[in-house]
């Protein structure tokens, strides 16, 4: 027969670790590069971007759109790094068990 109180239990441990976690990672940052390091994105554990810095070559009238793709390619090297780290997260919140693709809150 199953242990009803100790699932129960259990579970509200794993939701408990997995809380406690995503606060962890949460003010995690990780950096985004692009163009050679000539700009770099800085996003916390929530995506949000914290900082942006642009190497002053990048800022020549005529070159408004390389610039504005190496800002959305840092951000987008830096956001892969942010869901990497809470993928990883997870997996050690709870001990490796799959929650189906589900993703976090933010």
């Amino acid at each position: 027969m199953l242990n009803i109180q100790g699932i129960m239990k259990q579970a509200q441990q794993m939701q408990r670790k997995m809380q406690e976690t995503q606060a962890k990672l949460g003010a995690e940052e990780k950096e985004g590069t692009s163009g050679g390091n000539l700009v770099k994105v800085v996003l916390n554990g929530k995506s949000e971007m914290k900082s942006l810095s642009i190497d002053k070559s990048l800022l020549k009238a005529d070159e408004v759109d390389m610039l504005e793709d190496l800002i959305i390619a840092a951000y987008n090297d830096a956001h892969q790094k942010v869901d990497a780290m809470m993928e990883e997260g997870m997996k050690e919140a709870t001990n490796g068990v799959g929650l189906g693709g589900l993703k976090l809150p933010f």
